[in-house]
């Protein structure tokens, strides 16, 4: 072989080499999976962010949108009687959100394997997906108003969907967590952190309730809220009760963990009370639109957005029974679930915009404030705690059953 064959057979292994090289930093590169196609984990963040969107630009349509839609209505009179602006604009929002992920729940429902062709279109097609939601945001301003009434009237219906499904996953990871900590295999490592996790949950939820008497019930005059936050503790001290039962025993961490949660939905619901209400201390030193208030609105809307996709992956909060061993090919979430959930998140977003009343005019910088709020939440803490109880009393009521039919 001559001297130029060989530097040129050198060059080609170099080529391809490199090639190869080139090739393997493509396949492995996350900007590559997002523009190609990236994998179903990912995609749920991206859905996330779809959401959070709208949720953004709910809001600054109820704060900031009416003016700009008088303007534009005055200018195109022949819609004036086909569209109201009396309307709440954000259910518009609302209504295009939840079509949005509903088409998607629709189409991604029952996928199981990663090579189903549902699979491609959930991870994938994101151009045609961007042009499909806002299509689908700027449609529900072209309908009659009276269309998004009943929507709104629907939404009251949706948004408790969502929150039972939070509720049940909530309380799915605490008992998951608490049987994890206490099986064979873990008992022995865990006990310390237990017994630390659990003792920090009491204290927090003592210290939430003392702290909610001081602040939400400072006179013998405040009677509704001393009601709210005694039954809280009575909740607190039925559902450690139950926990550490002999027939039961599941011991003080879920209980300590579940307290704490009984106790933030207590706090959520109080301070949803009106601006006026004079036992609300903490509302009354919030009127108006300060940097405090506004950190607090941003926050709530990212934990609706956070809570919204923690429940979204959760599938299997709903699973009544074992599910059958995973396999490498399978999906690693239920698609259909994660958006149904979102679809009804849509109409839960939209809801607390309103204060659960949709002839209501909230203030610029709030959200799920009022009386129609304070009672939802406080309807959702005894709820919490019913399912609680009841997951932790079913096994024994089906055993005695199963017993008694024997």
């Amino acid at each position: 072989m001559t001297r130029e064959a060989m530097e040129d057979r050198g060059n080609n292994n170099n080529n391809h080499s490199h090639r190869e090289r080139y090739e393997h930093f493509m396949q492995d590169s996350c900007c590559t999976h997002f523009c190609i196609g990236p994998s179903p984990l990912m995609a749920r963040y991206i859905y996330g962010l779809f959401f959070l969107v709208t949720s953004l630009l709910a809001w600054t349509i109820r704060d900031y949108g009416h003016a700009a839609l008088s303007e534009l209505m005055s200018k195109l009179p022949l819609l004036l009687d086909y569209y109201c602006i009396a309307c709440s604009d954000l259910f518009r929002i609302s209504l295009g959100c939840f079509l949005f992920f509903f088409i998607m729940f629709l189409s991604t429902a029952g996928t199981k394997k990663l090579e189903d062709p549902r699979n491609s279109w959930h991870s994938e097609w994101w151009p045609a997906k961007v042009i499909m939601w806002l299509f689908y945001l700027g449609i529900p301003f072209l309908v009659p108003s009276g269309f998004i009434e009943f929507y709104g009237r629907i939404a009251h219906f949706g948004a408790g969907v969502f929150l039972v499904i939070q509720l049940i996953s909530v309380i799915s990871f605490i008992t998951w967590l608490n049987d994890c900590c206490r099986s064979e295999k873990n008992a022995e490592r865990c006990r310390i952190h237990v017994s630390v996790i659990s003792i920090a949950s009491y204290v927090a939820s003592i210290i939430g309730i003392v702290l909610m008497y001081i602040w939400y019930a400072p006179k013998p005059t405040c009677k509704l809220n001393i009601l709210f936050i005694t039954l809280t503790l009575a909740l607190l001290q039925v559902t450690t009760f139950v926990s550490v039962h002999p027939k039961v025993n599941a011991g003080l961490l879920a209980p300590g963990l579940m307290g704490t949660y009984i106790v933030f939905l207590c706090w959520c619901a109080i301070r949803s009370e009106p601006n006026t209400e004079i036992c609300n201390r903490k509302a009354e030193a919030a009127t108006n639109a300060d940097w405090l208030t506004i950190v607090s609105f941003v926050v709530a809307i990212l934990v609706i957005a956070a809570a919204t996709f923690s429940t979204g992956i959760d599938s299997k909060c709903l699973q009544f029974k074992k599910s059958e061993a995973e396999s490498e090919d399978d999906v690693p979430y239920g698609y259909g679930f994660f958006h149904f959930v979102f679809a009804m998140g849509a109409m839960y977003f939209g809801m607390l915009f309103v204060g659960w009343n949709t002839h209501k005019t909230m203030k610029k910088w709030t959200i799920d404030v009022g009386w129609a709020s304070t009672w939802v939440r406080v309807g959702n803490e005894w709820l919490a705690a019913l399912i609680y109880i009841w997951m932790l009393v079913a096994p024994l009521v089906w055993k005695r059953r199963r017993v008694e039919a024997s």
